[in-house]
């Protein structure tokens, strides 16, 4: 979710409709330039007490940033505040909370991209290890209230936090208490980009459920499999879904250009403040109408920092965003990029995976998005059966397309072992919370603080 600012002096000034439609345009890329974009959030805790530790504190969230400039990464600042980090593997950001974010560089393989992020992650537990903190990979803080948990100062979140319970009564805990994974893929041609949109959306379910790993809010069990999924149901209707429209003749840059001016905005960036938009019109803006800012017309920047303020389930930027697992452990990490590459960067599995959803009605895709926080696996398909009828097709396909690509590492091993943990998935028929809860209820005799010892990086 995070976006950290620059300064817009250079960005062009938006005198054209055209000009937000070629932005996307502007990704295109041939498959040889293809990349692959792996973001992953944790939670950061205080090993000694597992309280969520705030930016200011001693050996809080600012100590963490400034000791990782050890390893190389360059502060990036909001003002004399250090907001995120920069370096060879991307940047390192903050969600609302402390929640701790590599977005990883964009890279060829999923070997460096597993190589990436087992970088990171020694970095954060060396650091870890002198400062006394944890790092958690679930979707969902397992036992924390909203007021238990600090705001990091960045300008955005203030404005989003007052914003948020305008539109929904969800929107906070998607701030404060969620992690996810997240994979960012390129396109070759708007064509393409429709069709890898398509199947994205309708196979979201699938990552969702494979990934689900959030089933306790407050040290208790909530009745669902991914709560951090059900989150997004209420958090802002105006920015969030299934995008049916996706789904429709002709879709392509345009409309998805017209559905993200009719999102609300949040916020203008200008000389190092955030200037609170909240609810204001994109639309306005083009026209110079924007109340907050009279008569000034948006650049370039302010079009880009718009698009990052949507949140449906696969989101087009210069990029398609997969945005529908949990937060889990250091394989699940490489597991997710695994299944979104295998399905999208073949041509032989893209038309697979499409074939076998493109038939499903735009009723039956959304009773099963939103069937699939609570049953996981066992959620309705359109047309019948349930998702874990279809779960081991979909890996089929996703292995023949990453077998295809044939990216071998030094050893010569190609990329499709990076399956494995959600082939064990679907073998074993449980998915993450399932396991989860048949601890809470048996060895962990119901203690949810057993999870920070057996579920921490």
């Amino acid at each position: 979710m995070t976006t950290t600012m620059v300064s817009k002096s250079n960005s062009p000034v938006i005198e054209s409709r055209d000009q937000l439609i070629a932005s996307f345009a502007r990704g295109e890329k041939p498959p040889e330039r293809w990349r692959i974009g792996t973001e992953h959030e944790k939670f950061v805790y205080a090993r000694a007490d597992h309280h969520a530790p705030s930016y200011d504190e001693p050996g809080g969230i600012r100590d963490l940033l400034t000791a990782l400039g050890d390893y190389g990464w360059t502060p990036v600042m909001e003002g004399d505040t250090m907001i995120a980090l920069s370096g060879a593997d991307g940047s390192v950001s903050l969600e609302p909370a402390g929640q701790f974010e590599l977005s990883g560089a964009p890279l060829e393989t999923l070997h460096q991209t597993c190589a990436e992020t087992g970088r990171h992650l020694d970095q954060v537990k060396a650091v870890g290890e002198r400062l006394g903190l944890g790092f958690l990979g679930l979707g969902m803080w397992p036992d924390k209230t909203r007021a238990e948990l600090p705001v990091m100062p960045k300008g955005r979140y203030d404005i989003m936090r007052r914003h948020m319970p305008r539109v929904g009564s969800l929107g906070l805990d998607m701030m404060l208490r969620t992690c996810t994974i997240q994979v960012n893929l390129d396109y070759r041609s708007e064509a393409d980009m429709a069709k890898k949109f398509r199947v994205g959306l309708a196979l979201q379910p699938l990552a969702t459920a494979l990934f689900a790993n959030s089933p306790f809010t407050e040290a208790k069990p909530n009745g669902m499999l991914s709560f951090r999924s059900h989150i997004w149901s209420d958090t802002d209707p105006a920015r969030t879904g299934m995008l049916p429209f996706v789904f429709e003749d002709g879709f392509g840059y345009e409309r998805y250009a017209d559905y993200a001016l009719d999102v609300p905005m949040y916020f203008v960036y200008r000389d190092g403040r955030y200037i609170d938009a909240a609810g204001l019109s994109f639309r306005d803006f083009l026209q110079g109408r924007l109340s907050v800012l009279p008569g000034e017309l948006p650049t370039l920047d302010d079009w880009t920092d718009h698009l990052s303020t949507a949140f449906p389930e696969v989101r087009l930027k210069t990029f398609l965003e997969m945005r529908g697992a949990d937060g889990g452990p250091w394989n699940r990490i490489c597991a997710l990029p695994a299944l979104w590459v295998g399905l999208l960067y073949d041509d032989g599995a893209l038309d697979a995976a499409w074939d076998l959803v493109k038939d499903w009605s735009l009723e039956g895709r959304q009773a099963l998005r939103d069937s699939v926080p609570r049953l996981a696996l066992d959620a309705p398909l359109p047309g019948g059966g349930r998702l874990r009828d279809i779960a081991g097709e979909v890996l089929d396909i996703a292995h023949a397309g990453l077998a295809a690509r044939a990216r071998g590492n030094v050893a010569g091993d190609n990329e499709t072992g990076f399956l494995d943990p959600l082939r064990e998935i679907v073998r074993a028929g449980k998915v993450p919370a399932q396991v989860l809860l048949d601890r809470y209820h048996g060895e962990w005799n119901g203690d949810v603080s057993r999870v920070y010892d057996e579920y921490s990086f």
